[in-house]
């Protein structure tokens, strides 16, 4: 288990031993990632009411920088530009400068980065985006009239210097300030128009909308976004995007099955999957899986512990039981904090270091084999993990470094166990040998920061993933986990008026929860009350789905906001029925309705789902890939309806 204070106590990655500047504004936050930044020079302030009155007082624009703790261009630019006295000199003076943590204001970020891609469609003629998201905003309206991702410390990649860009800014809002209000208004409305939604349409409409026709339109665009040599869904960089793999599995067969089995051997070969420690990495830098971009995200290892669980389900595959397995123990052994809650991820890098406390030389892993006294397996594992061949990673931030070796399978376990002539049991005894040492080794280096708050939305996903795996690999011990992650949250993440709160740190909870915190939350009760036979979890989803209702769904439309109705500092209120990354709190919640309605044949539960479903089916019809899983939790409701007809209680 990690000590969850290792947050806290650890400076901004690459500062370790630096002169430490006086304490900004966010010297008091809980988040790790705006701690990383309370000794800047900037006069950084939290988001929050006194910024913005402040902003309004000097008639200054907001400078808004959001990202995560994890986030490595995000380390990147504060090395480069925040930790500069001249870069905080251009905007203390010109701004009101803002940190925001993504990760614990998503309503935040979900606005400003639509906005940015707005912009970015507008001024360079495709959309784009990412973090550290940099974004400044009129003080009056809190509109955006700016927006950018990185910006160099020195002119480069076509982009203008970080100093650069705030002169120029601070020119225009001083000579055109109408003009840039003007333009931020424009930015703002359509990004109102992008989180509006047309006219809602009716039953029909949903049914339509998990209709076989809509399952195999999406099917069919997702198998042409695959690749059939590498695996995945598109090139390099090359993300897990779990709604993909997990409508196919949900929905498919015959090729389709095909294309499925093929990605998750390759991931679960690949250096994303951390083959000596468990758990997946964030994404991979190329096409082949092989080179991660290595932090880790609870929020993907909780879903694809609950993909390839569900896939060892439906096929008895023993490498997606020993991948979903893998993964749930890594979560508990390094992920897992005091009373049982879920931390939620770990850094890329060591001391400016990307993927240091992963990598390895041949002389590294041999010389840890042999003071073991693995001498023996020193081949086997230089072949096992390809040490035998040239090194594939170089880091492109140090071209003096060496280059390393990630360590990855060049095929299936199965398969590498006959090209060595063993069998698969000497196989699995010889890799376990092997990978005890590496790891023991491994964690004598030097570790990354663990981001060590807890998410209730983040906790919920991982709880699934365990409760998935409980029942698909009859391990309890990864249900009494799921259970303890679960009970954290309930009791610990309240508000005054019993709601959720989103995040928890240090003894205290804190941000009033989201939509996504109440579906993932609620699926995670239904996974656990399947996997462990105890209904009672039942009863805590449905007081987690009635309590977003109360809070969430808009009255007149019958679809769901994501964010509350009491955020007074949003130009607009979010809503977003994209599933990317992780499902949208719609999707979520939609699933969470179906599954407890089926269960417990609550016909008035199905006619709310139907009728949020109706409301967002016209907008979702034109581009249905994008909300893959609400179209499965579409056909879920319709499904239920199918088959229960009359017999359900209404």
């Amino acid at each position: 288990m990690k000590d969850a204070s290792s947050a806290h106590e650890h400076p901004a990655p690459g500062t370790e031993g630096a002169f430490r500047h006086p304490a900004n504004g966010l010297a008091g936050s809980q988040s790790p990632y705006l701690l990383q930044h309370a000794h800047n020079p900037v006069a950084w302030s939290p988001w929050g009411p006194e910024a913005i009155a402040e902003a309004r007082r000097r008639g200054v624009p907001l400078f808004v920088s959001i990202g995560y703790s994890t986030c490595y261009w995000c380390h990147v630019m504060e090395r480069e530009s925040f930790e500069s006295v001249v870069v905080a000199g251009h905007l203390n003076a010109g701004f009101v400068p803002v940190k925001v943590d993504r990760e614990q204001r998503p309503d935040v970020d979900e606005l400003m980065m639509t906005a940015c891609q707005v912009f970015t469609q507008l001024t360079e003629g495709r959309s784009s985006g990412g973090w550290p998201l940099n974004v400044f905003l009129d003080p009056d309206s809190l509109e955006p009239f700016f927006c950018g991702t990185y910006f160099p410390p020195q002119t480069a990649f076509g982009r203008p210097s970080f100093v650069e860009l705030l002169r120029a800014v601070t020119g225009a809002w001083q000579s055109d300030r109408a003009g840039m209000a003007q333009q931020a208004r424009r930015i703002a409305d359509v990004v109102r128009r992008q989180m509006a939604l047309p006219a809602a349409g009716d039953a029909a409409d949903a049914t339509a909308l998990g209709s076989e026709e809509t399952i195999g339109q999406v099917s069919s665009a997702l198998m042409r976004m695959s690749d059939p040599t590498n695996g995945g869904f598109g090139g390099a960089p090359k993300f897990p995007t779990p709604p993909y793999p997990r409508f196919l599995l949900e929905t498919g067969s015959g090729s389709v099955d095909q294309v499925l089995r093929h990605t998750l051997d390759a991931m679960a070969i690949g250096g994303i999957f951390d083959q000596v420690g468990g758990g997946f990495h964030r994404y991979a830098v190329d096409a082949t899986w092989t080179v991660p971009h290595f932090e880790k995200m609870l929020y993907d290892n909780g879903q694809l512990a609950s993909l390839y669980a569900d896939a060892f389900r439906r096929w008895g595959d023993s490498l997606h039981a020993e991948t979903a397995r893998r993964t749930c123990e890594y979560v508990i052994r390094e992920m897992v904090g005091e009373d049982g809650r879920f931390l939620s991820a770990q850094d890329a890098e060591v001391a400016a270091r990307e993927g240091a406390n992963y990598v390895w030389t041949p002389a590294e892993a041999r010389a840890d084999l042999e003071s073991a006294g693995c001498a023996d397996d020193v081949a086997f594992a230089f072949r096992m993990y390809g040490l035998d061949s040239p090194a594939n990673f170089k880091d492109p931030h140090h071209p003096d470094a060496p280059a390393v070796h990630v360590l990855r399978l060049s095929e299936r376990p199965d398969q590498l166990a006959r090209s060595m002539g063993i069998t698969d049991s000497e196989f699995r005894t010889r890799r376990a040998r092997v990978d005890a040492v590496l790891l023991a080794a491994r964690m004598l280096r030097p570790q990354p920061m663990t981001d060590d708050k807890t998410i209730a939305a983040w906790s919920g996903l991982m709880a699934e993933g365990l409760a998935d795996a409980a029942d698909a690999l009859g391990d309890r011990h990864f249900a009494e986990a799921a259970g303890r992650g679960i009970s954290f949250v309930l009791e610990n993440m309240r508000s005054a008026d019993g709601g959720l709160l989103r995040t928890w740190r240090g003894g205290t909870a804190s941000v009033d929860g989201f939509l996504e915190d109440y579906a993932h939350m609620a699926n995670a009760c239904l996974a656990l009350a399947h996997a462990s036979g105890d209904w009672r979890w039942r009863t805590e989803a449905r007081t987690l789905i009635a309590a977003a209702e109360v809070r969430f769904l808009d009255p007149v439309s019958g679809a769901w906001f994501d964010s509350p109705a009491t955020a007074p500092d949003l130009f607009t209120r979010v809503r977003s029925v994209d599933d990317g990354a992780v499902p949208s709190g719609t999707s979520s919640i939609l699933r969470a309705m179906a599954v407890l309605a089926t269960a417990e044949r609550d016909a008035s539960m199905l006619v709310r789902a139907q009728r949020a479903i109706a409301a967002i089916a016209p907008a979702l019809h034109e581009q249905p890939v994008a909300a893959s899983a609400t179209v499965l939790a579409a056909r879920r409701v319709a499904i239920a309806f199918r088959d229960a007809g009359s017999d359900l209680q209404r």
